[in-house]
C-alpha cells in the first residue's frame, strides 16, 4: 500500500504572532503561597499517549506553559509554522519556548522537500522533541500556498517532504492528517497515502477521524459538519499495526480517552482541551499512572503569577497570558465572575495583577 496521510487540523498566522522573551523572575507582591512551574521530568521519553493539537491562535507558548502546569506528560504542539515564516521572517520568536513547555513538538505548513529541512533542522536545534507536518489544515488560505489537506492529493510529495525532514534530523518526524479530503475519499487511496509516507521514513501519524471538504466548508466547519469516523481511523491501525497511529477528533472526555487507547496508540485533544482545560490535570494519574495528586485550579492559577510578572516586566500585556485560562473556571459559584475579571475587568484596571488575586480567591477550595 503506497502513499500516505499527513495533517494538520489547526494552523498558524505566519507572521503577527507576538512572543516577548521573558526576563528573570521579579519578587512576589501578593500571593501567600507560591508554585514553581514543574518541568517535565529529565529523561522522560517521549509519548504520544495523551497530547494537545496544535490549534491556531491558541497554543501559543503562553497557553502551553500554563496547560504544563495542569499535566507533566501531555505532549503539547504549537501553533502551524508555515516554512515562509519560519526562513524568511523572525525566526527566534517562532521558535521561542520555555524549557518546561518539554515534551513539545513543532508543526510546520510547507510543501517544499528542502525548506522543510531547513525548518526542521532549526527545530531540532532549538530543542523542540518532534516535528510534525500539516497535512489536514483545510483553510483557503493554506491551500493557495499548498500547505495542510490539499497536500492528501499529492502523497508523493508529501512523502518525498517526509524524507527531506527525516534525513535532515534526528528527532521524530510525524504527520497530522485528515482520512481523506473531497475527490480523494476512499479508504483505498488513504491506505496508498499512508504507505507512501510510511515508505519515506514516518512512523507516527495522527489521524483526524474525518474528511476535509475542500470546496464549499469553512475551516470551523471542516471540525463539525464531516461525520466523524472513528471506525475508518481504526481499520486503519489494523491494517498498518507497526505503525503509532493517534486518533484526533471529537474527544471530550478521559473516559473516552480510555476507550480509544484499546485500539490507538495515542489520543489528541484540542478545542475540548482548551475551552475545559482543567481535565489535563487528571491525564497523568489515569492516563499515566502517575501517583502525584492532581494540581488544584488554585494551585494552577498561582503558579502562573511569577510567569505573568515576568512578561509584564518584559513589556507585555497581562491578556496574552490570562486569555488562555479562562477556562480554568467552569460550573461552580463564582466560575462567570472569575472570567469576566480576567478577560474584560484587567483592560480597566491600572493594576492587572490585583485583579489577577480577586480571580484567583474565587478559586479558594477548588
Amino acid at each position: 500500500m503506497p502513499a500516505i496521510m499527513a495533517s494538520a487540523t489547526f494552523l498558524m498566522p505566519q507572521a503577527n504572532y507576538a512572543s516577548p522573551a521573558l526576563l528573570a523572575p521579579t519578587d512576589l507582591s501578593k500571593m501567600p503561597t507560591e508554585l514553581s512551574s514543574l518541568p517535565a521530568d529529565a529523561g522522560h521519553a517521549l509519548s504520544r499517549r495523551f497530547s494537545v493539537a496544535p490549534m491556531m491562535d491558541w497554543t501559543d507558548h503562553h497557553c502551553r506553559y500554563f496547560l504544563r502546569q495542569l499535566s507533566q506528560h501531555a505532549l503539547l504542539y504549537t501553533e502551524m509554522v508555515t516554512t515562509g515564516a519560519l526562513l524568511h521572517g523572525d525566526t527566534q520568536r517562532f521558535l521561542h519556548h520555555d524549557q518546561s513547555e518539554h515534551p513539545l513538538a513543532l508543526q510546520l505548513g510547507g510543501s517544499n522537500p528542502a525548506d522543510l529541512a531547513a525548518c526542521a533542522r532549526l527545530a531540532e536545534q532549538a530543542g523542540y522533541d518532534e516535528v510534525n507536518l500539516n497535512v489536514g489544515c483545510p483553510s483557503d488560505r493554506v491551500q493557495n500556498n499548498m500547505i495542510g489537506a490539499c497536500l492528501m492529493a499529492h502523497p508523493a510529495l508529501v512523502a518525498e517532504c517526509v524524507k527531506a525532514m527525516g534525513d535532515a534530523v534526528s528527532i521524530p518526524v510525524t504527520v497530522k492528517h485528515r482520512i481523506g479530503i473531497d475527490g480523494r475519499d476512499s479508504y483505498a487511496e488513504l491506505c496508498d497515502f499512508v504507505g507512501q509516507v510510511r515508505d519515506a521514513g514516518c512512523r507516527s501519524f495522527t489521524v483526524h477521524a474525518r474528511i476535509a471538504i475542500l470546496s464549499g466548508l469553512s475551516p470551523k466547519e471542516n471540525r463539525e459538519v464531516p461525520p466523524l469516523r472513528y471506525d475508518v481511523a481504526a481499520q486503519l491501525k489494523q491494517d498498518f499495526p507497526d505503525l503509532e497511529l493517534i486518533l484526533n477528533g471529537g474527544i471530550k472526555t478521559l473516559e473516552a480517552c480510555q476507550q480509544h487507547l484499546q485500539t490507538f496508540d495515542g489520543v489528541m485533544l484540542g478545542r475540548e482541551a482548551y475551552h475545559n482545560p482543567y481535565l489535563l490535570a487528571e491525564v497523568d494519574r489515569q492516563l499515566f499512572g502517575s501517583e502525584r495528586a492532581p494540581i488544584s485550579r488554585l494551585e494552577a492559577m498561582l503558579a502562573m503569577r511569577p510567569y505573568i510578572e515576568r512578561h509584564m516586566a518584559a513589556g507585555g500585556l497581562m491578556h496574552h497570558v490570562t486569555r488562555h485560562m479562562l477556562g480554568l473556571a467552569q460550573g461552580f459559584p463564582g466560575a462567570r465572575r472569575f472570567r469576566q475579571l480576567l478577560s474584560a475587568d484587567i483592560h480597566k484596571s491600572d493594576q492587572p495583577l490585583a485583579i489577577f488575586d480577586q480571580a484567583a480567591e474565587l478559586l479558594q477550595g477548588r
